[in-house]
This record gives structure tokens, sequence and C-alpha cells, in this order.
């Protein structure tokens, strides 16, 4: 049974979108791409690398899928991030897309929910979902997320999409590790542990 884990990188409001540079993602007028870029450090590259070393299979959304299609086939295996990117098995939900170019790369058939949930059963270790805001939310309601390893920047943009938009699920997460790069992102991992608790003070 495999685990599904979101990894993701946010402003401290939440935004996830375009964090790799300025036309990464410009949809709905965003002009705030490549946030990220001048936080990025020794600390940060650490991290994606042991989140590539444990990924089995990406599944991405369509937009996130075309933005990497587009980038990272053009580099070879001396690129680490690039090697595994390319040789993984990455399961795309689409309607849109037909033939997709990108090596080891398959349409998922059928409603999001339940194929996500099959491609859990037979799949041995982590799938990873990069990205991907709307499948994300998509997957919330269903409980199907494990895991979210959240990159957060000390950066507040005030517009663009967020990773817990409106009308997200309520879900208690419990913190299994946190740390804290040379440039101030805070590095936290969260596991799903059930409902949110209510008290008072």
């Amino acid at each position: 049974m495999g685990e599904l884990v979101v990894g993701t990188f946010l402003t401290l409001d939440g935004v996830m979108q375009a964090p790799g540079g300025p036309d990464e993602d410009r949809s709905d007028g965003f002009e705030h791409g490549g946030w990220l870029a001048p936080l990025s450090d020794d600390d940060l590259g650490r991290t994606v690398m042991a989140w590539m070393e444990r990924s089995k299979a990406l599944l991405l959304g369509r937009r996130t899928y075309e933005i990497f299609a587009s980038y990272w086939p053009r580099f070879g295996d001396e690129n680490p991030i690039a090697a595994s990117l390319n040789h993984l098995p990455k399961h795309v939900a689409t309607r849109t897309l037909g033939r997709l170019e990108w090596a080891n790369s398959t349409v998922l058939s059928g409603e999001v929910p339940e194929a996500v949930a099959a491609l859990k059963e037979r799949t041995d270790g982590e799938i990873h979902v990069h990205g991907s805001g709307n499948l994300v939310q998509t997957l919330m309601p269903h409980d199907l997320i494990d895991e979210y390893r959240l990159r957060i920047a000390p950066v507040v943009l005030g517009s663009g999409r967020r990773l817990f938009a409106d009308g997200a699920v309520p879900a208690g997460l419990e913190l299994v590790e946190s740390a804290t790069s040379s440039t101030g992102v805070v590095m936290s991992t969260y596991r799903r542990a059930g409902e949110v608790r209510y008290g008072s003070f």
C-alpha cells in the first residue's frame, strides 16, 4: 500500500503559485512568480533531494505536468533532480491532455479519487504530488493525503493560488518534524491525524 505525499513550497500567506520563476505560471494575472528563488540554499536543496530519493511515483495535475515536462527533460542524469523526475512513473490527472510526451507518463483514467485510491493500492512506497493545487484540493475531501511536506518561505504576496483555499475540508494534522533553512524557510512535515478537535479556554 502506497502513501500519498504532498510536497510544496508556500508563502507565509499560503500561496503556492509559481515559486520557481517569473514565467512559471502567470495564470489569473499572477505577477509574483519566482518568489522562492532568492531563498534557495543548500538546506532547501538537501530536503528536495531527500524527497526525490523516497519517491516511487509521481502524481501530477495537468498544469504542473506541463510546467515540469517543458523543463526537466532538457537535463540529463547528471542533474540528480532531473534524473529522478525523468525516470519515475508519472500519473497525470487530466481530461484535456491526450498523448503525453514526457517519458514514463500516463493519464490517470477514471474519476480522480477512485483512480488515486487504486494507485495507492498498487504502489509500494511513496507517491509524490508536487504543486498541482487543484488536484490536491480534489483529493483532500476523500482523505487520500497521508502527509504534507511544506516548505514555508518568509514572504507574503497577498494573491495567488493557495494550497488550503476557501472551502478546504477541516482536518487534524500532526507535526512530525521541522527545521529552518539558512534563509528562514521553515521546512515542516505533517501527517494526517483524524478530525479537528475542539475545546474552550
